[in-house]
């Protein structure tokens, strides 16, 4: 058995299997289950999700036996089960393979104890030792191919783990994964250096790492981890680090993100690539996908600019979902304008503004939420009036303020439904910034939990990964804010937002190119499609306002502009001068604008465009 993993791993990286728990609990299992002791309780349930990962493409699959020693197994009364729970977690896994009829391997998964071990806790290392025995020689009587230890935090427990697998079954292969913080450090504070070594020096066949953190911040531990080590590496990330909404831990990498990841890690040195917490064969699929592909550069669409390139969504998958998801794909430059819905229920003048942005070729209108608060015209019911009544596609804004998860999902089936496909996925500003202050707010979750939702909803599937019928096909976007005080703080919400799933991004007004260009670098390693919002300044109050009470960047040069002007149409004249600029200035590295018509005067928006030879020519009407 050990000659052949160790073979098949100098071949070619091979693909183990996502998450047992994320898929229980999906089907209905609670956690206050014991999961390891359903191999005999629910065997076809167990044998089941196997098949699903060796038909999604996954290369080793792992017994449901995490937890089944001895000390997990007691707090269910089941102690004198560990062989019996573990036998058939084997056997099951065996005839998964079996009918699968290839030569998929087996890993014996095993998990720490669950309590403290010497010196931190009262139980000693032999009766640790004893008990990871005990476990390991009944997964090697059921015919596993190789021992998994993972999500352990401690190495002196791993080491342990080690030495019982030795003692079971020498010729078993064991691959040793500890669990790292977001540093790359084991809970015990080991850093990448020191548990690549012990690890190495303690015999184990193939190290690295598995749970607790996302793609991103494991690919750094494993290449700390590479220079320490000639032993065969293993990644498998949790699908993102996880967000607690009504309590439960939901995990936001999207299959797309993971399968990029996973190229990566090969590209890093990893040999044993797969996914742990919130991974679902949804995962694994797009994970082998990536993996059969020679050539990354033909599995996405690159979009060359002046500076640097930019990866994007395969265009067969998001190019059919809506005309700007196509936009996207294709890196075509995106033309959006603001329309703000009515404070009444007479939204003649959008209906017309409408019709004349589509008339000068706008792609698309922009539609907010309730911006800053206020109380206006559903902006659901303004797109859809507009898409049907002019025939252009919207972009809905959807905030977290107002809606609990329920009703986020089925306002999102709702809109699928009728005809909505791209949705801006934003928090939402707080009552307290509006007229009604003391009006409450929701917030089950934030943006980053309604990307999930919403990729969740494209697949098909609820937040609970239940099915629903048939998939949304939304096209997903998020608000983006390059000026703002705390930008560690940006970008790693932004970091979470793409793993979610988001597949482009909008900025806040850019009055500073130099903060939209350093916040492009800061984002290169998670880089989306990113379109940059321009504001058409009306006066210098304008420009105060914006940088003083809605805490945009204005540089100081751009208010003394607006603060030269006499009249109130030569503020407005040099507003879409200054805006004029910005798109110039950003049309290289950025594929979009979204232009905001201040007051309604959506003529200024087309003013604006037309620096780029957009939105038709001597455009005057007045919507």
């Amino acid at each position: 058995m050990s000659v052949d993993l160790l073979s098949r791993l100098k071949i070619a990286p091979l693909l183990c299997d996502g998450a047992m728990g994320t898929l229980l609990y999906a089907k209905g299992i609670f956690i206050n289950r014991c999961y390891d002791e359903l191999n005999i309780s629910q065997p076809d349930l167990i044998r089941n999700i196997h098949s699903e990962y060796l038909a999604a493409g996954a290369h080793i699959i792992e017994t449901n036996t995490f937890g089944a020693n001895s000390f997990r197994l007691a707090r269910h009364g089941l102690a004198d089960r560990v062989r019996d729970i573990n036998f058939f977690g084997a056997r099951l896994a065996r005839e998964a393979v079996h009918k699968k009829g290839d030569d998929p391997l087996i890993a014996g998964s095993i998990g720490p104890v669950g309590v403290r071990i010497e010196p931190l806790g009262k139980t000693s290392l032999d009766e640790a030792r004893a008990s990871f025995r005990e476990q390991a020689t009944a997964l090697a009587e059921g015919g596993v191919d190789l021992f998994m230890l993972e999500t352990f935090g401690y190495l002196e427990e791993i080491h342990q783990a080690i030495l019982a697998c030795r003692d079971a079954a020498p010729n078993i292969p064991v691959v040793a994964l500890v669990t790292i913080d977001e540093d790359g450090n084991c809970l015990d504070g080991s850093s990448p250096e020191t548990f690549g070594t012990k690890l190495t020096e303690w015999g184990a066949d193939v190290i690295g790492c598995n749970c607790s953190v996302g793609p991103v911040a494991m690919l750094e531990a494993i290449e700390k981890l590479r220079e320490v080590t000639d032993k065969p590496i293993a990644a498998q990330p949790n699908a993102g680090m996880p967000r607690s909404i009504e309590g439960r831990n939901i995990y936001l990498c999207s299959p797309e993100y993971m399968a990029s990841y996973a190229r990566k890690f090969v590209k890093a040195g990893v040999q044993l690539v797969g996914g742990c917490c919130g991974t679902t064969p949804e995962h694994v699929r797009a994970m082998c996908s990536a993996l059969r592909t020679t050539d990354a550069k033909t599995a996405k669409f690159q979009i060359h600019t002046a500076e640097h390139t930019q990866s994007q969504v395969a265009v067969p998958e998001l190019a059919i979902r809506s005309r700007v998801g196509k936009k996207i794909a294709m890196g075509e430059f995106l033309s959006l304008v603001e329309i703000v819905p009515p404070k009444g229920i007479n939204p003649a003048k959008e209906i017309a503004g409408a019709q004349f942005l589509k008339s000068v070729g706008v792609d698309a209108i922009n539609i907010p939420d309730s911006p800053r608060a206020s109380a206006r015209m559903s902006n659901v019911m303004l797109c859809i009036l507009i898409q049907q009544q002019v025939g252009i596609e919207t972009v809905l804004h959807y905030t977290c303020r107002d809606r609990n998860v329920l009703g986020i999902q089925s306002d999102l089936l709702g809109v699928s439904a009728i005809g909505l496909k791209n949705v801006l996925c934003i928090t939402g500003d707080p009552p307290k910034m509006g007229n009604y202050p003391d009006a409450t707010a929701v917030f089950d979750v934030d943006s980053i939990g309604l990307v999930n939702i919403a990729r969740n909803l494209n697949r098909g599937l609820d937040i609970g990964g239940n099915p629903v019928g048939t998939s949304t096909g939304f096209t997903l976007s998020v608000g983006a804010n390059p000026g703002v005080d705390d930008l560690d703080e940006e970008i790693r919400r932004f970091e979470y937002k793409v793993e979610a799933g988001a597949e482009f991004a909008i900025t806040q007004p850019v009055f500073d190119l130099k903060l939209l260009e350093n916040f492009l670098r800061r984002i290169e390693h998670c880089r989306i499609p990113v379109v940059a919002g321009i504001w058409p300044l009306t006066s210098v109050r304008n420009a105060e306002f914006m940088k003083n009470e809605l805490r945009v960047s204005v540089p100081d040069s751009i208010i003394e502009r607006m603060a030269r002007t006499n009249t109130a149409d030569a503020a407005r004249a040099e507003g879409v001068m200054i805006a004029r600029e910005m798109l110039i200035a950003v049309r290289d590295f950025c594929q979009g604008a979204q232009i905001s018509a201040p007051l309604g005067r959506y003529s200024s928006a087309v003013d604006v465009l037309e620096a780029l030879g957009t939105g038709g020519s001597g455009a005057s009407a007045s919507s």
